[in-house]
Order: C-alpha cells, then structure tokens, then sequence
C-alpha cells in the first residue's frame, strides 16, 4: 500500500499529490536533507505534514509567523493530529508543559520560532526528544542576500550539533538560485538536494498601470475586475485613508496592519474572508498563511522593496485556478520614492552609532552594563524625546539588532492574566449568556484561578466560544470594572534585549555581512524591481520567471506586454517611440498625414499609434493634415 498517499487521503480527502510535493516527501522520508522551492499556494504544508506523519517521533517546525503556527495547530489538532506551538505569548510555566509533553513524545508536530533556539532550556529539552526531521518554513531568512534576513535562523544549524541525524527539510515560496545555494550552506547540507517547482502561474495577468492619480487606477481596476481584491500600501497611515476614500466611493472595504489589536486584526481577517468585504487594504503584515481562493484582484498602490515580496504577494491571487489579476498602479511618484529607501533602510553608520547611544540613555543602561538586560521600549516617547523619524530610527535598530549587539522586537505582545474574585455563585448570577460562554470556557482551561493570577489566551477562548477576541476583551474589562474578576490585558509594546554589555558608541562594529553586503543586495532587488515595472517590451511572467532562475519560458499571451502586442502587432516600447516622432514633427504646426516622416516602422504600426493618439484625443486631423489637439494651428 501508498503509505503517503493513505495519509493524505485519511486527513486531507486528496486522492493524489500535486506538483513536486510527492519528490519532496520521498526525499524527506528517506532522511535526505531537502530544499523545496514552491510557490505561493503551492501547498508546502503538506511536503512535511505527511512524511511526519508516516515517521515515528515529532516533527520539528521552525517558522517566524505566530499567526501562522496557531492556524496550523489548530487545523492539526481538528484532524486529530497532535500539535503543540511555543512562541513568546506563552508563560514559562505554559512553555515548560508544552517542552516537558514534547520529551514524552505527546506531539507529532512541535512549531517554534527561529528565537527560541538560543533558549537554553529549550535545547536542554530538545536532547531529549525524540525528532523525526526539522523543517524550516520561509528558509530565505537564513540567507543574508535574501529579501528578509533574520539572524536567529543562523542558530539553526546548532541543532544539528544536538541532533546529528535528523534530516533538514527547508522550504520557501522565494529563492533566486544564489539564495537556494545559500540556504543548503548555512543548514549544512550533507549533499546539494533541491526540488524546484515552476513559478509559473498560467492564470495570473500581471499588469502596470499608469494613472493620473493613484485613486483614479483604482477604481478603475475595482470598476473592470468583479471579486474579492487585496490592496496593498507601505504604511499603516495610507492603508486606513485608502480604505476609508473607497468605503466613501460605495466599495464595502476594511483594511489591516500591524498597529491594530490582536481582536481586530482576526474580526477584519475573518470578515474578509467569509466576504462581508470585497476589499482588503492592507500593508506587508497581511497575508502569510491566507489561503482564500477566489481572490480576482491583488493591487499594489505603492512600490515593495524587491521582486520576491512582490512574486509573494501577487501571488495570492486566482489560488482556484481561475483568471485572476495583480496590478501594480504607478501614478509617476513611486520610482523617485523608491530610490529613497536606501538610505531610509541603510542610514549611515553615524547615525546608527548615535542611536545606540540615545537608547542607551534613554533606557538608563550605564556602559558596561545590559547583558541580557529586556526593557520595554516605548518608540513614541523615544522620538519626540531625541528628535527622530519613525521609519529611520526602526531602520537603525534593525542594523543593530542584525550586528548583534540587541534584540529587537516590535510591538511584542505579552500573556494576559486574570483572578476570579468573586465566589462562584456571586459570578455567576450576574452574567449574561455571552458571559456564561465566556467564564465556562475559561474555567475548562485554566485551575487555580480562584486563587490567584493565572496567564490566559483570550485567542483560545475566542476559538473556544466562537466570540470575538473584541467581545471577550469588553466584557472582560466590563467584569474587572465591577470587581468581580482582576484582569490585567496583555500588552502590546516594543521591546529591547540587550546582546552585551554597552559599549561606547565608537566601538560598535557592523561586519560586511551585515551592513554593506546586505545595502547592495537591497540595491539590487530594489532596482530589478524598477525594471520590472518601467519593461514594456517583454513578457512580464517570462521576466519575473528569469529572475527566479526559470529560463525555459513562453509568454504568458495575458500581461499587459502580450496584450498589446497581441492586439497592434507593436509593444509598448515601439509606440512610444513613434508617437514622440509624431509629437515633434507636429509641434510647429498641422502636417499631412502622407509627409510624416516616421524613421524604421511599418505602415501598420504608424497608423495604428495616429488611430490610438486620436482617441485619447492627443492629435487632430481633417482626413489629410493631423496637428496637436492642444494646438492653435
């Protein structure tokens, strides 16, 4: 018998594999270390959910995305599959159960984040349990030339020192072939082993558009394209007052960043998903771990910083194989302001020197102090305090946390916690139905809360009852106020561990590795971008696939090149060049249409740039002599 197809029958109702998953199971299964390249919605979820499965032990998961592990883990668990996450809203004491649980084999699946390998009690724990293979979701990270570095993934090839024999499954949905040689040498790799999985996605029209104005291309594209839609913006001002100029153009619109609580990032989520809005704007913080199918439309309004963001956000459209659509919506501005990103991202090294010294002081640190020292960092006080922009000082403390000298987390959140106060019956013979729900559920998953504090997540009691997180969060506090509970809400603020002790300002140092290697890598993701978007006269789905190291392509026939290729017989880059010949021949007066003197064209193309140049009424003619509409001629 198939034993991994049984598996995937048995959990998943799939009657058979897609794409390269079977080649990465088998790999995986015969304990190959393994790289995956699979695009977005290609389903690698399942290339180490059914080899776990058919092993014996728990899979080890290292991922960066919260959100994403607890989606995972409860969808496990609903198919009575045993999973366990730990991440940093959990209190020791609920991270202890869970490591102790996971020595007594109590897990197939066990999903951490990439930080918590410098625990040492989490790789005190680790030696003892029994692993059947690790898998590292988003394995760009672990590659300095990657678009989304992060140090801590370097410590995962110290796993490997604990667990000699297990395999390595690593997995990314972004990879030119100089990052897939990359990840394979930092995880030490016993062999080169890479499957690749086409990125080429036949029913994606990738489109630019340049309007007049940014709202203009928009409604355009929401007027011509029907369905659900996803817009993206760069910052958490522009995603609110986009989504608020549509609400107001009569299109049922919500939007989702990062500074929003944890209850309204999940109610937004949710509502979206289950269609109480077509529209979702939105920054880089939505999507991961979003699979809904019937997206039509992806825009972006603003310019990402490389092609694999933009590749991975794209790609969330037309996930049901139907024609779908990502436009990018240039509006004459994004160009400029992208070349200002490098030195927003890449501050000079004076800079970053000064800011460690502010933060220092601002943090009350004496030099030689701060190991390991963690200090809530409150961002907004620090900036109208020491005179700095936002966008700028995130920047410097990002080099500075990459050089290793801090750690530095935004907007952590930590575990709330909550006493019962009142006696049972008192409780009890105040509360509503909602209440009841809500007080009932916590009682079934936490003791001893009658006696004292005990942290609680009010993610699983939303599950539990399905009561948003806003509604439990109100009512909460509604109790806390009549003092029959104490509850003291989890919060959600910046925090600063310190690496070292603090050193004075001039004897910080920033590797090549960590500063000027990863400034020219941004250069250079930043300026094929460019290209992608200024291209009128190839593909664009062969373009993107060439970047990826995909050289055996055809044209798509549906971006925006195709088509007006497809249409005139000329490519954008050709008509462009005719119609300035047009414009300057005309510009001192009517001329014949016969005496034109068009330099390397065919008839054909000519006469179709003077019908296209009429009709948005840029030219005039009689029938014989043409003149510029905005002529007195």
């Amino acid at each position: 018998m198939d034993t991994y197809l049984s598996i995937l029958k048995r959990y998943w109702g799939y009657d058979d594999f897609r794409g390269i998953q079977r080649d990465i199971i088998e790999s995986i299964g015969s304990g190959h270390d393994t790289l995956g390249l699979m695009p977005t919605g290609g389903g690698k979820s399942i290339t180490f959910q059914v080899p776990a499965l058919a092993k014996s032990g728990t899979c080890l998961v290292i991922t960066p995305l919260i959100a994403l592990m607890k989606d995972q883990v409860e969808a496990l668990n609903s198919r009575g599959i045993k999973a366990a996450c730990i991440h940093s809203g959990l209190s020791h004491e609920q991270t202890l159960v869970i490591l102790e649980n996971g020595v007594f084999n109590a897990y197939k699946f066990l999903y951490i984040s990439p930080e918590r390998l410098s625990s040492e009690l989490f790789l005190k724990k680790l030696g003892h349990m029994n692993i059947s293979f690790i898998t590292v979701d988003e394995a760009h990270c672990i590659c300095q030339w990657g678009y989304d570095f992060r140090p801590s993934y370097l410590n995962i090839a110290e796993v490997r020192k604990i667990k000699p024999n297990c395999p390595i499954l690593a997995l990314t949905a972004t990879a030119t072939p100089e990052v897939a040689k990359d990840i394979q040498t930092n995880l030490r790799f016993k062999e080169e082993n890479v499957f690749r999985m086409s990125f080429y996605r036949p029913n994606l029209a990738y489109k630019v558009l340049h309007a007049d104005a940014t709202i203009l291309g928009v409604l355009q594209l929401l007027n011509a394209i029907e369905g659900s839609c996803i817009i993206y913006t760069r910052n958490r001002q522009k995603c609110g007052d986009l989504a608020k100029q549509l609400m107001e153009y009569g299109f049922t619109t919500t939007y989702y960043h990062a500074g929003l609580k944890p209850g309204e990032k999940d109610e937004r989520q949710n509502s979206w998903l289950r269609g109480n809005y077509r529209i979702m704007v939105a920054t880089n913080a939505f999507g991961m771990g979003i699979d809904k199918p019937d997206v039509r439309l992806v825009i972006h309004v603003d310019l990402p910083d490389s092609i694999e963001e933009y590749f991975q956000e794209a790609g969330r459209a037309g996930r049901d194989g139907k024609l779908a659509w990502s436009v990018i919506v240039m509006d004459g501005k994004e160009l400029e302001m992208s070349k200002r990103r490098v030195k927003q991202h890449f501050p000079e090294l004076d800079f970053v020197r000064k800011v460690y010294e502010d933060v220092c002081c601002f943090l009350l640190l004496a030099v030689g102090d701060g190991m390991n020292v963690t200090r809530e960092f409150n961002m907004e006080r620090f900036c109208v305090t020491f005179h700095y922009h936002p966008l700028m000082l995130t920047s410097a403390l990002d080099i500075l946390d990459k050089a290793g000298y801090i750690a530095y987390r935004d907007a952590e959140e930590g575990t709330s916690r909550m006493r019962i106060d009142a006696t049972r019956h008192q409780l009890f013979e105040v509360l509503d139905n909602q209440g009841e729900q809500i007080i009932l559920a916590m009682l079934r998953r936490y003791g001893g809360i009658f006696v004292d504090f005990v942290f609680i997540d009010e993610d699983m009691i939303s599950r539990d009852t399905g009561l948003s997180m806003d509604i439990i969060y109100q009512d909460l506090k509604e109790l806390d106020r009549r003092g029959l509970i104490s509850y003291i809400p989890r919060k959600h603020v910046p925090m600063i561990t310190f690496l070292q002790r603090r050193v004075l300002k001039e004897e910080l140092e920033f590797p090549y590795g960590i500063y000027a290697m990863r400034k020219e890598a941004y250069e250079f993701r930043l300026s094929a971008l460019q290209a992608y978007c200024l291209n009128t006269e190839e593909c664009r789905s062969r373009l993107l696939l060439r970047y990826f190291g995909e050289t055996d392509t055809h044209r798509c026939s549906i971006c925006d090149v195709c088509e007006l290729e497809d249409t005139t017989g000329i490519t954008e880059q050709e008509y462009l060049q005719i119609r300035e010949q047009i414009i300057g021949q005309l510009q001192h007066g009517p001329v014949k249409v016969s005496e034109l003197d068009i330099k390397g064209i065919r008839p054909h193309s000519l006469t179709w740039a003077l019908d296209y140049m009429r009709s948005k009424e840029e030219l005039m003619t009689d029938g014989v002599f043409v003149r510029l509409a905005s002529s007195d001629n």
